[in-house]
Order: C-alpha cells, then structure tokens, then sequence
C-alpha cells in the first residue's frame, strides 16, 4: 500500500522506508521525462511542471560537479531551481533528484525541512521581520503586525503586485541591532513599524535601496542565484558592520575588564605542557588569530564610521559611539 502524506500518522511516517543506501553517483547528461507531472501537480501536491531551460539544467549539473560527492550539491542546487523558477518546482525538484541519482522524496524532503526553500512562487522581495525574542520585546511583533495590515497579506503570502513577500523568520544573529528586518537576506537596522512600512512602500515603488549594512538591494532571485554559488561580485559593497558590535569590547577596555580563565581545551593543554615549546607555540598561534580577528573587526567598523566623520578625523576605536546603536540611516 502506497502512503500519502495526508494518510500517515506520525508513527506511521517514521517507519517508512526508502530502501537501501544507494552509491552516490557523480553528475550526469539525463533525459527529463514528465510522467506525473503532466496533471500540472507531481503525486505528492508539488506544483511547477514546466521543464526547466537547458541553461539551468546545464548550470545544475556544474554545481553536482563541484563536489567529491554530488549530492553535497543538493542545497545549492535547489537555491538555483528558485533563483530560475521562482520556487521550488515540481520539475525542479525532479531535475535535482535525476541529476544526483536519488530519489525525489529524498529531495523532496530537504526542501521541507529548510524554511528557505519555498513551494509557491515568492516575490520580487522577500521581506522578513525577526520575531524571535530580543527583537520581539523591542518591537519586531509590532512591525510584523503593522506590516501585515498594511500589505494586507499574512505570513509567508505574498501582495497582489507579486512585488513582497513577508514572513516572520527567527534570530537573524543581529541582535546588536534589534528590531532587525530583512530583505532579500539584507540587514535593515533599528526598525520601528513607521519605518519598516516607508520601507515596503519604497520596495514596491520601484525606488533603489539600500541595506543598512551591505550592498543595494537586488531581487530575490538574484539573491538565490549567489547563494546558489554563482557570485555577483558585491560581496564587498556597502558597510559589513558599525559601532555596536563593538560596544562590549569598548567597555570591556574602559573598565579593564577580562574574561575568567577556565579549564578549556587550550588552558589544559598550557597548563599540561608547561615548558614544552611546540605547545605553548601552538596555544600563543591561537592567542595571536584571536588577536587578529578583533584587530580587523575594530579596523573596518572604524573605516565604516570614517566615511561619514567629515572633515574632523577617525574616531577612536572608543568613541565609536555614546549609545551603543549605529546611525540607522545609513
């Protein structure tokens, strides 16, 4: 008896099986056939049925090819299938599975698992506002509200001019900077829901725009393709961070503050081979990347401040900023 997913109880689906571990395959020339998918829908509901162009199919098969095993590429193939599709296709979710040798329900459910990959189509921008907790306390559950009415679409819905799509998504790893917005998986800063809203509104206008800390904005697409691995060459636009990253490193240094040694891996092995040279060059090897790491962080939030400083001169490291928050401005 062949289960749907409808049919399953929760015990039930976990004593399905696909059979045995298959030898992975590296990439190869397939032929597409349509079989279920000609109804328009696959048998398990995926919609797209429309082949996918010989110049993505080929652009797949590069990515399977980039891995000592295919099936590493999996992820950054179904980016790809959304960045052409627009989402997750039926057909695309069979090319990706004829393509590395697996199964389309072996796909099928790694595109479900990851909230990234879509099953209707997305718009032209993906906005995401963070709900997790920091940024919901300071006012990320009130954007996200404000945003819904003022869109008049719910979460993971997309407005009638195909232009936005919102969903509440959680922590971003921002939180230096809460309530954090994205778009496209570009940071929007410090956002309040009047803010968020003149933001939505300028997306849909047509107007450029700018991430807070990154590079202008590009279509959801586009962001997929790079995420995919096809680079666009702007990684380095725009400011990649700003003073309040840094402000428990400026007070840490006001008041002379340092971190309690524990019993770590590397405090242990110091402290086993007291004398012997190749380890404590080894654990000073680790102090001295530390070092650098914090040195270039501090470097390039100090050039980021520089090209709004004028004429006055670079800030020192520890006056970067009075309140802990950057100019969200900018």
């Amino acid at each position: 008896m062949t289960l749907t997913p409808g049919d399953r109880t929760p015990s039930q689906a976990g004593q399905v099986q696909f059979g045995a571990e298959p030898a992975w395959p590296g990439p190869r020339d397939i032929t597409l056939t349509r079989g279920p998918l000609d109804s328009g829908h696959d048998e398990a509901g995926w919609s797209g049925t429309d082949p996918l162009s010989e110049t993505t199919l080929a652009e797949l098969r590069e990515l399977a090819a980039r891995y000592p095993e295919a099936r590493s590429a999996l992820l950054p193939m179904l980016h790809l299938v959304q960045s052409s599709e627009g989402y997750v296709t039926a057909a695309g979710l069979q090319a990706c599975a004829d393509i590395l040798g697996i199964t389309a329900a072996e796909v099928a459910g790694v595109a479900t698992f990851y909230s990234m990959y879509k099953r209707r189509p997305i718009g032209e921008y993906h906005v995401g506002v963070c709900t997790n907790t920091l940024c919901a306390i300071m006012g990320g559950d009130a954007i996200f509200e404000r945003l819904k009415s003022h869109l008049d679409v719910g979460n993971d819905e997309t407005t009638s001019d195909g232009k936005v799509t919102l969903e509440h998504i959680e922590c971003n790893a921002a939180c230096d900077y809460a309530p954090v917005v994205m778009v496209n998986w570009e940071f929007f800063d410090d956002q309040t829901p009047q803010s968020a809203t003149d933001l939505v509104d300028e997306l849909r206008s047509g107007r450029e725009v700018t991430a807070t800390r990154g590079a202008r904005l590009c279509t959801w697409r586009d962001a997929e393709r790079v995420l995919a691995g096809f680079p666009d060459d702007r990684a380095d636009e725009g400011p990649a961070g700003g003073p309040a990253t840094l402000v428990g490193l400026r007070l840490a240094r006001e008041n002379s503050w340092t971190a309690p040694r524990s019993q770590n891996r590397e405090d242990t092995t110091e402290q086993a081979t007291a004398g012997d040279g190749p380890a404590r060059s080894g654990t000073d090897a680790m102090r001295a990347v530390k070092q650098s790491h914090t040195q270039r962080a501090e470097s390039e939030t100090v050039v980021d401040v520089d090209t709004s400083a004028g004429d006055d001169g670079p800030p020192s490291s520890d006056d970067n900023t009075s309140d802990g928050k950057g100019d969200p401005t900018r």
